[in-house]
């Protein structure tokens, strides 16, 4: 295997030439070309959020990171029905991704909750239908960040171009990735198999409707950047309860050391700004994962109960 090909691998196969190398040279030799890896994909990474911020104003660097993640994410993943209907599928996500947070962010928290929850329930049920794939780490949190970092104006019509020129380079890459390959299922396939008594649906649907819900709280409670209580509620839903204790557990331990920091900072930083900001982020994430856990449990309490009768 040459040293451009060992950079090709992914993150899972650069770490099993790692386990199988059997002598010091061998090993070091894999770990540098890892290390070269990581430096290369950080250079590119903060060159193409350069690039998007140098054309559309630094307002929507957060356009060049949505699509960066877009890219880098569905050049491997795929939406497991028929690649035509799946970039045609893709290209309405953009679309979604780009009217409907900035649509929301000029209703009630409440109006913007009901709006919210029809986007969602579009990108989930059509681009999360294997939780596996973990799409709704792109295509969910894509929509929090555009929406955390709303622009208006003239800001907004560069938004619309940029996100339109990020669809067109994901659904290429997508489509010439993924053409060749054969699917059995197509987009009706998809509604069909929308079952409220499966796992899969019962996960969507959690998705669906906390994310919107802890975005309104948050908001109504008037916390600055909703957003970050949404993402932490996404990253918290898993398919299965245990899975999802499990990933809590995480969670509130990495709560605990973000306290810890908040701690430290607050008595080091004299800006009373980022002692607020700092503090916030912390509420915001236990409010996040501790909400989506009861969510979750009383939604599945109550389907479970819904099935016995």
């Amino acid at each position: 295997m040459t040293f451009y090909q060992e950079l090709q691998l992914n993150q899972a196969g650069s770490k099993n030439l790692l386990k199988k190398s059997e002598t010091v040279k061998e090993k070091s030799y894999h770990i540098l070309v890892y290390l070269v890896k990581i430096a290369v994909t950080m250079a590119f990474c903060f060159l193409f959020v350069t690039i998007f911020s140098i054309l559309f104003g630094n307002e929507n660097s957060i356009v060049g990171v949505v699509v960066l993640l877009c890219l880098m994410v569905f050049r491997n993943a795929d939406l497991g029905i028929h690649t035509g209907q799946s970039t045609m599928l893709l290209a309405l996500f953009f679309v979604i991704m780009t009217v409907c947070p900035h649509l929301a962010n000029q209703f009630s928290p409440v109006l913007g909750m009901l709006l919210n929850i029809a986007a969602l329930a579009v990108l989930i049920l059509f681009g999360c239908h294997n939780p596996f794939m973990f799409n709704q780490s792109t295509l969910v949190l894509g929509y929090l960040l555009l929406y955390g970092y709303d622009v208006t104006g003239k800001s907004y019509q560069m938004r619309l171009v940029g996100m339109a020129l990020g669809a067109a380079l994901t659904c290429f890459v997508f489509y010439r990735n993924h053409k060749n390959r054969t699917y059995k299922r197509n987009l009706k396939d998809l509604i069909q198999e929308f079952d409220i008594t499966s796992s899969r649906t019962k996960w969507q649907i959690c998705q669906i409707l906390c994310v919107p819900i802890v975005l309104c709280i948050a908001e109504l409670c008037n916390m600055p950047r909703a957003m970050w209580a949404g993402i932490a509620a996404m990253s918290t839903i898993l398919p299965f309860m245990e899975d999802m204790h499990y990933r809590v557990r995480k969670r509130i331990v990495g709560n605990i050391a973000g306290v810890i920091c908040f701690t430290v900072l607050y008595y080091c930083c004299r800006d009373l700004w980022t002692k607020r900001a700092v503090s916030l982020r912390v509420i915001q994430n236990v409010f996040g994962v501790v909400f989506a856990l009861a969510f979750c449990v009383i939604f599945y309490w109550f389907m479970s109960k819904k099935k016995g009768k």
